[in-house]
């Protein structure tokens, strides 16, 4: 664990400790901070540097922003600017589209806000569907704390099914049996070099049947840690046929049945709550708790994070609700943005809630629309003690 000195613009301040992510040390997980201050802070700022991807998947929670031709970004000193104008910054994600997909991109504003990161001492996660040139990301990784990618197959077929449905031209299974191959190669490679890889698998109609397969070719690859959440209708998944929670919660116990018990898994957004009177999602929730190496995140968006989308400065504070964009970096700091939305919109307010017995701030909203519309979790309390 090494203290880090941050130079910021003109004065040197201590920021923190760095210490190895775990089970136990998770900064991306709202209820970290929320422990800490008593109150939600802005602690993490997820920042979109891509709007183009060489996949179109089926899934994609942003495919609806994918576009063939990105305009310019705004200057990078603007948003590291913005960024230092965050106090309590601990973590930071870069997404898209497909981050890596311009090399100049990844020299010209991932390896310098990365930098910048470790400088200051902040965690950093970069989400990627590693299936370009290993060059590009070897040159990433001295400097990224979290390789994300995206893993829902067992094979080449699905992967050529699931991440090109929605392409506006044919693009042949000899295509993208080599990306396949490419990005298991890459992962592998990432892994073997020391870079934590975290792979991520949605729970769907397509998965819910298939997540041992998927988790031992995870674990093939040698990722430290599997990350598993539910599909909902959000963007391109949203005329997709959706799971029950029965079905959704057979897959989990299944998966957690067959799974390497020495890799952290890392399951989100789970639509069963302590202040649910299901005696079943009461037995899941407790099963999470005491199984090793298993935790469950809060979701972050609008808790502790807003992105930052980096082609016209539009901030927003959750990937999956309907949420238009709640202000722009050339107009207020993004402290003042957070603030704003968790202490004024009414959405904020309506899952702005904790339980220190389930260990628990609230749902996500898309979650709690869609599973319990008629629900005040503000109200509710947990019937059971997970801490």
């Amino acid at each position: 664990m090494n203290t880090v000195h941050h130079q910021d613009r003109n004065k040197e301040r201590v920021v923190g400790t760095v210490s190895k992510l775990s089970p136990t040390n998770d900064p991306w997980d709202p209820i970290v901070s929320l422990k800490r201050y008593g109150e939600h802070r802005l602690t993490s700022v997820e920042m979109t540097v891509a709007q183009v991807c060489n996949m179109r998947c089926e899934h994609c929670a942003v495919g609806h922003t994918l576009i063939m031709r990105e305009p310019d970004m705004l200057p990078l000193d603007l948003m590291l600017k913005k960024l230092d104008q965050v106090p309590d910054l601990e973590t930071i994600s870069i997404t898209g589209g497909e981050p890596t997909f311009h090399m100049s991109t990844v020299k010209d504003y991932i390896i310098p806000i990365l930098k910048y990161a470790k400088d200051r001492g902040i965690r950093s996660q970069l989400n990627s569907n590693v299936t370009l040139d290993y060059a590009r990301y070897e040159m990433i990784a001295p400097y990224l704390d979290v390789m994300h990618i995206s893993f829902n197959y067992t094979n080449a077929n699905d992967f050529h099914e699931v991440g090109f449905v929605h392409t506006n031209h044919q693009v042949s299974s000899s295509v993208t049996g080599k990306w396949y191959d490419q990005m298991m190669e890459n992962t592998r490679r990432l892994a073997e070099g020391g870079l934590f890889v975290s792979a991520e698998t949605m729970i769907n109609y397509r998965t819910h049947q298939k997540l041992g397969e998927i988790h031992r070719l995870i674990n093939e690859m040698g990722c430290k840690r599997h990350e598993v959440h539910p599909m909902y209708p959000s963007s391109f998944a949203s005329d997709l046929p959706v799971l029950s929670i029965d079905d959704f919660r057979a897959s989990i116990h299944h998966l957690l049945d067959v799974r390497n018990k020495e890799m952290w898994m890392l399951f989100g957004t789970l639509p069963f709550y302590g202040c649910n009177t299901n005696e079943e999602d009461h037995a899941l929730l407790k099963r999470l708790h005491q199984e090793p190496n298993v935790t469950v995140r809060n979701d972050p968006d609008g808790r502790n994070r807003l992105n930052v989308n980096l082609f016209n400065g539009e901030v927003y504070v959750t990937d999956f609700a309907d949420i238009p964009s709640f202000g722009s970096i050339y107009e207020e700091e993004l402290d003042d943005i957070f603030n704003r939305w968790l202490k004024t919109h009414p959405l904020a307010q309506s899952v702005n809630c904790h339980c220190p017995a389930a260990n628990c701030c609230g749902p996500n909203l898309l979650v709690a629309n869609m599973y319990y519309p008629s629900a005040d979790f503000k109200q509710r309390k947990s019937h059971i003690t997970l801490v």
